[in-house]
């Protein structure tokens, strides 16, 4: 399974309206995106990670990171965990934002890496020219370096780097479905985690976050402040380059029926992640560590199939806020009411 941060509506508006050379690399986004879909079967790990989120002696990362001189990756490999930064900003943060991914599952879940059993954690960066995006492969991050007129370097958002990884901690847990509700649960499992990460990277509490994923990629002159609102969907940008007004839905009133982007993955995302905004500022404290936790519950809840609605998984979080109690509960179901999702059996 491969996923990755920029939606393809959004390559495809800057294909259409974007200024030069942007609007160049992201109609070669695209062809490169579509062919890598072609040629790679889904990567999906079959079964759950037994002992995952379990105590774990000794946790520490496996890094390697890689440059593939804008080409293909895997590339020629410049940094080992423990080697010293090699001076290329983007190798450098793209083996630190490995290690801060790892931390936070580590730290807060007792989590040994993407399976929970270890996992090595390798990164290409510079992969293509100009290449407009980043994405779990199944196996490693890679990174583009962007366009340099709409879209910037994207190893530069911690939000997104957390994001992609999730992609893989999901693969071994509910591996969920990429294509409609169950695509948009793996979409915003990895905004939940992803904006978790930075938070817990900055020791920021539920309401000192800013609540955007992929802040730092948009570069100057583009009216947005990142690519997602999970406090406000479809606020993030207004900006004829990427599409007009950010499109994503905030309750299920508006969910969005398309054939595109797997079902809408990346657009009605916006609703579960809104959730867990509300859920989050209202249990307080630390994200990671409140409604975090109940989200990672469920995402490991052995009942959930990889076709799980939000319905679905409305309920496990309800199951698994029950586990946690105090405010947890209530919080939760107040935050699916309030995006209009009825949790199943409720």
């Amino acid at each position: 399974m491969r996923c990755s941060i920029i939606p393809p509506y959004l390559l495809r508006a800057v294909a259409e309206a974007g200024p030069e050379p942007a609007r160049s690399r992201a109609r070669e986004t695209l062809l490169v995106d579509a062919e890598v879909r072609r040629l790679r079967e889904d990567a999906r790990a079959p079964g759950w990670a037994a002992g995952a989120g379990e105590a774990v002696a000794a946790l520490a990362p496996k890094r390697t990171v890689s440059d593939a001189h804008h080409g293909q990756p895997p590339g020629t490999v410049v940094r080992h965990e423990g080697g010293p930064a090699t001076g290329d900003g983007a190798a450098d943060r793209a083996y630190d934002g490995l290690g801060a991914t790892y931390g936070f599952y580590a730290q807060v879940y007792s989590r040994d890496s993407l399976d929970g059993r270890g996992m090595p954690l390798r990164a290409s960066v510079h992969v293509q020219r100009g290449w407009d995006n980043a994405e779990w492969d199944g196996e490693r991050m890679l990174f583009g370096d962007g366009d340099g007129e709409v879209f910037g370097d994207f190893t530069s958002s911690l939000d997104v780097i957390g994001h992609e990884l999730t992609h893989g901690v999901t693969q071994y847990e509910a591996a969920f479905d990429y294509q409609g509700q169950s695509g948009a649960l793996n979409e915003s499992m990895s905004d939940v985690f992803g904006s978790c990460v930075k938070q817990w990277s900055l020791q920021q509490t539920a309401e000192q976050a800013d609540w955007l994923i992929g802040e730092e990629l948009l570069l100057p002159g583009v009216h947005g402040v990142a690519l997602r609102s999970m406090k406000a969907p479809g606020t993030a940008y207004d900006d004829p380059r990427l599409g007009g007004k950010d499109p994503q839905p905030a309750n299920m009133r508006d969910y969005v029926e398309t054939s595109e982007d797997e079902g809408g993955v990346h657009l009605n995302s916006g609703i579960p992640n809104h959730a867990f905004y509300l859920a989050a500022t209202a249990i307080g404290g630390s994200s990671g560590e409140g409604a975090g936790r109940v989200w990672y519950a469920a995402l490991r809840d052995r009942t959930l199939t990889p076709q799980a609605d939000f319905a679905a998984f409305a309920a496990a979080t309800l199951r698994a806020a029950q586990a946690v109690g105090g405010s947890a509960p209530g919080a939760v179901r107040a935050a699916w009411t309030a995006v209009g999702v009825e949790p199943t059996g409720s």
